[in-house]
């Protein structure tokens, strides 16, 4: 799974399309037509017309480039991103040179690439558009033509002001970069996991339904498979004084007999035939973790009614993401036992536990109170000694549970400074599940009342 997830993970500049950035430009172009008639017009203000005309027409030039070469479904590069947001700071940089410099207000615009390569693009390509705007805004507070009215009055704020505006820009891109660039790496971490832990319910539902069909196959075939046993062992009775025939008959019973095994086998994995939708307690819990039984770590089991809990069976949904869910976490148990892993079960009118614990060295106290953010394994590698991909796995464990109406908690078996107890002792890593009982108070109903007919398994 976390083989997956690496695959999901990739630069999110290839999800950027060219045709985003040139709508964003031709919005910015509007903008500074709009921007140069309003000064020109409405406050009188001297500006080289023509140089600014021929800056906005630069980037005019380049858009219509951009729409009549590529198609409009292009995904950019992070090369190519980078290369427009540069070319949009630098234009920007040119009007804001012809039109006064910092003493123009609208110099606050060049905050807004550098928005967009932190929400894109990666630190790398980030910093370099950070550093490239800084370095233009500090050259543009020094060197700038002035701004002034058509009588010669130059519109100058005060040195002061004007520095303050320079510090407020530099701040404003290192902050965007930083605030912005942080916020976009954990929306893409979670939009990942999310897809990763879709995938991992769907391979599991795939599994459950293939094991219906072949469990539907098993039942309806059970009685054509017991006739054809039966009738060729009566052959094999009145066949006695003619070998050959009776050795076909031998045959057909043998085959016969395969091919009830096979399908035996083949529903071994589950089955979604109704009479499993709805399974006891012990029974799902078992299943969860019976792939992770024969690695050389031994899982023992331990179910507890409390007390005022009559003698029937009790019954849970067995449902995709609880089987798979409860699996990668006695898979974690097991990577990290030294040797034994417990999973205890209880329940009583109000509530059903499933306490996982192992005899390994536990977590790492410093992150156990983020464990089960996606990908937190890829970033911190102290999470448990050794292990460097259980972020993803945990997280999947977690969210899919709670998809079921559970709730999570981890812990350690020792407390903080302790010795860590040897081998066969109860002082690792300790996941706790819990369901409300009133959760699969439809499951215990419907496992008592009459199943109905089977329904055809959707594709």
């Amino acid at each position: 799974m976390n083989e997956t997830a690496y695959q999901l993970h990739g630069p999110r500049s290839n999800w950027v399309r060219l045709r985003t950035l040139i709508v964003l430009r031709w919005i910015a172009i509007f903008g500074q037509l709009a921007a140069i008639t309003v000064a020109l017009r409405l406050f009188d203000l001297d500006l080289n017309v023509g140089l600014c005309f021929m800056v906005i027409g630069i980037s005019i030039l380049a858009n219509l480039i951009a729409v009549f070469i590529y198609p409009e479904n292009k995904r950019l590069s992070e090369a190519e991103v980078g290369g427009m947001l540069i070319f949009d700071i630098l234009q920007l940089a040119c009007l804001i040179f012809l039109t006064g410099g910092l003493s123009n207000p609208f110099a606050l615009l060049i905050l807004a690439p550098v928005a967009i390569s932190a929400m894109a693009l990666n630190t790398q390509t980030t910093t370099g558009v950070a550093a490239f705007s800084i370095a233009l805004v500090v050259v543009l507070a020094f060197f700038h033509m002035p701004l002034q009215t058509v009588e010669g009055v130059v519109m100058q704020i005060p040195d002061v002001f004007e520095f303050g505006f320079l510090v407020a820009i530099i701040i404003g891109v290192i902050f965007l970069s930083v605030y912005a660039g942080r916020v976009a790496d954990e929306l893409n971490a979670m939009s990942e996991a999310l897809t990763a832990t879709q995938m991992a319910l769907a391979r599991e539902q795939k599994l459950t339904d293939l094991g219906g069909v072949v469990a539907a196959a098993a039942h309806e075939l059970g009685t054509p498979l017991a006739t054809i046993k039966l009738a060729s062992a009566e052959l094999i009775e009145e066949l006695h004084a003619q070998p050959q025939l009776r050795d076909d008959a031998e045959l057909i019973r043998d085959q016969a007999n395969r091919c009830r095994d096979i399908l035996t086998s083949m529903g071994q994995a589950g089955n979604d035939d109704l009479h499993v939708r709805h399974a006891p307690i012990e029974a799902v819990i078992q299943e969860a973790a019976e792939p992770h039984g024969n690695r050389g770590k031994a899982l023992h089991f331990d179910f507890k009614k409390s007390a005022n809990q009559d003698a029937r069976q009790h019954f849970m949904e067995r449902r995709p993401e609880i089987i798979h869910g409860l699996r990668n976490l006695v898979q974690n148990a097991v990577d990290f036992a030294r040797a034994n892993v417990w999973v205890d079960v209880f329940w009583d009118d109000d509530f059903i536990v499933v306490r996982i614990t192992d005899d390994g060295h536990g977590y790492s106290t410093n992150v156990i109170n983020r464990i089960g953010d996606p990908f937190m394994g890829r970033r911190r590698r102290d999470t448990r000694p050794g292990y460097e991909g259980m972020g993803l796995g945990l997280f999947i464990a977690k969210t899919l549970l709670e998809r079921s109406g559970a709730e999570l908690s981890f812990a350690n078996g020792h407390e903080t400074g302790e010795r860590n107890p040897g081998i066969g002792e109860r002082g690792g890593a300790i996941v706790e599940t819990r369901w409300q009982r009133k959760t699969f108070a439809a499951a215990d109903d419907a496992a008592r009342s009459a199943l109905g007919k089977n329904k055809p398994i959707e594709a």
